[in-house]
């Protein structure tokens, strides 16, 4: 029988140890050791199982508790260790220090609000499905780390993603365990009176959607979690956070619905509860909270006596767009009519016009709103994840900006990276830091213990990979029995796998673009690498395929009936229901990380990331974070088929470079040992890739860059939108309206380029260039005037351009020098771009002139 509904209940905690509560709801234990520490002692073996202090204080036995109460050293450890949480969450770091150093004129916010619609923290908060949320968690720890004010903010998934297992013949199949959010490391924000907090979205047919409000600590961070499983729901409301990335569009929109306009409903009353300061930042991560921009157009125009347009500029300053996605197809995108279905009759925006909101999320095709488009013009500052995929996401998004050349495109970069202390192997930061902490936060290598020896090295690196060996045996087996096969037969598991084999990781969500499948491309030279007497390698993969995505799960049957021959299958598995537990002694114990996209699809890709940090080298196609990292001595880069229009071709030239990369110079490398047994040239490449690669893959690096260049600058933006009664952002959108009344006017009348002093111009030799242009009703402090001096070709297309701005000299003439940058064949051109104080560039309105 099935019970009606479920609840939690929780331990009876002594008084003498009320600390410990404190410590085991704040996740912050996730990436402390010492905290880890202290919850191993009260059962090593019960916390070792189940790996969350929360539902170990469940587990214990009344009897345990009582007599830990009554322990005086442990309740002097418990003491000691809700000091020092006390200390971690109250004390200046980092950006306290910012704050106080910043120069005349600089700027940082009180707050950030970071949406994301997925948070991968730790797998006792079974709230993520792949990169994107592990990152939004990582995101959240360094700030915490740092200090930066940040609340996070996305729904709570009932189910959460999905559970995997494998059918008898290979296929994936899904299990959707039922999860009780009281039983998670969570709080339920309430009232003062007590009762829980909700928040209220208009849904159509006179409607409303309530959520209440999940608290989770990440460390300093406070994440807030939207759960619509409340009774005064309808039963398909009730469902909207039912599972991860689920359901068709009508079930998706709800879900981004609530998490933008919801979840900026909920920021604001906890703050007001709390006494947080209010977010003056506001920072989308991917597409799917765009609607948050449009609730915060709503509240400046309750307000006050504000115009869509100017309430929108003041939105818009403080907005910070982060996209994931490399190519169109993956963009998140809606049929018109339904986005008009759920705005139209006003109730969920009120005040907000549909045909503006309609207008945000425009595109090529009139019947579709795009929410990445949308992001983007309701964001003043945008970024991909990548050095390439910046570049990438210029391309891919030019045609919002006609007339700019494709690096123009106010799209920059900020590259992804990983919270060290959550993904380096305790035994790593120990031997390299010194300490449990040190290694893995971030610095510039110089950290690294320099007696530490090539020895102690390598016994720790096989150390870790006997770890995973360990745990594949045990995963394999167990996979083997939900198969259904009899524990009889499962003999074999037990020999899977050596400890001095070199062992190579590949694990990742299972688009077909990730090409999971590239390393079957010839099995009999894959067979012949991993059976090979001399130099053998073994294989681990892991992953999973979205439940509606057939052609994924099409590869992970390939890959496991490949695995499941008798001949390979000591040296190649498959480990189905890849997550958080499984990775960290994946990335900790092997040799080799594997990644083999088809290039420049993946945006960034941060699993290898975790591995380097382990001491694991990384083979991969250079695409994501590899193509700027790389530097030849840190790994292995995968050549690549660029140009090959046939995707069966390419795959098959870019899976025998793999092949030979392997057989011919990881492998020896691996292998090639001195007298002592240790394997001097392959541990270089490992101490190269820890002082050099560790330091600028961390989190800390990634979220001071977004500090430094975006939520300061945007803060700065901001305060001028908004103060005097939102003057700064009355100002923009009238000269918005202004240019765009006039642009059509504007031209280019004339453009001359002079030589000064000499006939035969050479490099550096100044040039004068002069320009009259037409302004129609603007003036000359309406506009930039640029000379564009560059490379010319037979196509009259210029290259390495240099761009100086020409002053104004005159109603309507504009001049000035530059020195002649190169040699050759030259051109030059003359263009018009809006300017106002608050523009974060001359792009950003897409308006451009060109002589």
């Amino acid at each position: 029988m099935k019970a009606v509904r479920r609840f939690t209940v929780h331990a009876r905690v002594p008084d003498e140890l009320t600390g410990l509560t404190e410590l085991a709801t704040n996740l912050r234990w996730t990436w402390h050791p010492p905290t880890r520490d202290l919850f191993a002692s009260m059962d090593d073996a019960l916390f070792r199982r189940i790996r969350d202090p929360l539902r170990m204080l469940a587990q214990l036995p009344p009897s345990r508790l009582d007599a830990l109460a009554h322990d005086s050293e442990f309740l002097a450890r418990t003491r000691e260790a809700s000091e020092d949480l006390r200390r971690y969450l109250t004390e200046p770091r980092w950006f306290q220090r910012r704050v106080e150093q910043a120069d005349d004129g600089e700027r940082f916010p009180r707050a950030v609000a970071y949406f994301s619609m997925e948070f991968g923290v730790h797998e006792a908060l079974p709230n993520y499905s792949g990169g994107l949320g592990v990152l939004a968690g990582d995101h959240l720890k360094a700030a915490s780390d740092l200090g930066v004010p940040m609340i996070g903010v996305g729904p709570l998934y009932r189910a959460g993603y999905f559970r995997q297992s494998l059918s008898l013949d290979g296929w994936q199949v899904e299990h959707y365990p039922v999860i009780d959010p009281s039983g998670l490391p969570l709080e339920l924000l309430t009232e003062p009176s007590g009762e829980p907090v909700y928040v209220q979205v208009a849904m159509p047919g006179g409607r409303d959607l309530l959520a209440q409000i999940w608290k989770a600590r990440v460390g300093r961070i406070p994440l807030l979690l939207l759960d619509t499983d409340v009774e005064g729901n309808d039963e398909d409301l009730r469902g909207v956070t039912d599972r991860l990335y689920g359901g068709d569009d009508d079930h998706r929109i709800r879900q981004e619905i609530l998490a933008g306009v919801g979840g900026m409903r909920a920021v604001r009353r906890y703050c007001e509860l709390s006494g947080h300061p209010q977010p003056e930042v506001f920072h989308t991560n991917e597409g799917h909270a765009g609607f948050l921009g449009l609730e915060r157009v709503r509240e400046v125009l309750a307000a006050g006596e504000l115009t869509f347009d100017e309430a929108l500029s003041a939105v818009r300053a403080g907005t910070v767009f982060t996209t994931h996605t490399p190519v169109p197809a993956g963009l998140d995108r809606f049929r018109a009519d339904l986005v008009r279905h759920y705005f139209g009759d006003g109730r969920l925006l009120p005040g907000v016009d549909v045909s503006r909101v309609l207008a945000l999320g425009v595109e090529d095709d009139p019947t579709r709103f795009n929410m990445a488009h949308m992001g983007l013009r309701l964001a003043q500052r945008a970024n991909g994840v990548s050095a390439l995929h910046g570049r990438v996401s210029r391309r891919m998004f030019s045609r919002l900006w006609p007339g700019f050349d494709t690096e123009e495109v106010p799209i920059s970069s900020v590259t992804n990276g990983v919270h060290g202390p959550t993904w380096v192997a305790r035994e790593m930061s120990t031997l390299l830091g010194g300490s449990d902490e040190e290694w893995g936060h971030d610095g510039d290598g110089s950290g690294i213990d320099p007696n530490v020896t090539d020895e102690q090295l390598w016994d720790l690196r096989r150390e870790l990979r006997g770890n995973l060996v360990e745990e594949v045996r045990r995963r394999a087996r167990e996979a083997w029995l939900q198969r259904g096969a009899s524990a009889l037969e499962l003999g074999w598991t037990e020999r899977i796998f050596d400890p001095d084999v070199l062992t190579v990781g590949f694990a990742r969500r299972v688009p077909t673009y990730k090409r999971l499948t590239l390393m079957l491309r010839d099995p009999e030279r894959l067979r012949a690498l991993l059976l090979d007497d001399e130099r053998p390698i073994q294989i681990v993969v892991a992953g999973k395929s979205h439940p509606a995505d057939e052609g994924g799960k099409a590869l992970i049957q390939q890959i496991v009936k490949f695995v499941d021959d008798p001949a390979v299958r000591e040296r190649m598995v498959f480990l189905p229901d890849y997550g958080m537990s499984m990775a960290r002694y994946l990335y900790r114990g092997c040799d080799v990380w594997l990644n083999n996209p088809t290039r420049p699809l993946e945006a960034c890709g941060t699993s290898g990331m975790k591995a380097a940090l382990n001491g694991c080298l990384n083979l991969s196609i250079r695409d994501g974070w590899w193509e700027e990292y790389y530097d030849g001595s840190n790994g292995w880069a995968i050549p690549t088929a660029d140009g090959v229009t046939d995707p069966l071709l390419r795959d098959d030239l870019e899976a025998a470079a793999l092949y030979d990369l392997v057989g011919q110079q990881v492998a020896p490398l691996f292998y090639d040992r001195d007298g002592q047994g240790v394997p001097r040239g392959w541990l270089s490449m490992i101490w190269h890739t820890l002082r050099t690669l560790g330091p600028r893959v961390q989190a800390s690096r990634m979220v001071r860059e977004y500090v430094e260049s975006y939520y300061g600058p945007a803060a700065t933006t901001v305060a001028a939108a908004v103060a005097d009664d939102y003057a700064g952002a009355r100002s923009l959108a009238a000269y918005r309206a202004r240019v765009d009344a006039c642009w059509p006017l504007v031209r280019v009348v004339s453009a001359d380029l002079t030589v000064e002093g000499s006939e035969t111009p050479v490099v550096g030799t100044p040039a004068r260039i002069t320009a009259r242009v037409d302004l129609a009703e603007l003036t000359e402090s309406d506009v930039e005037v640029q000379a564009v001096v560059g490379r010319v070709g037979d196509t009259d297309d210029l290259s390495d351009v240099v761009t100086v701005t020409l002053p104004p000299c005159g109603r309507g003439e504009f001049a000035g020098t530059l020195p002649l940058p190169f040699a050759g064949s030259l051109g030059y051109t003359v263009r018009v771009l809006p300017r106002h104080p608050l523009l974060a560039t001359p792009a950003e309105l897409g308006r451009v002139v060109l002589a």
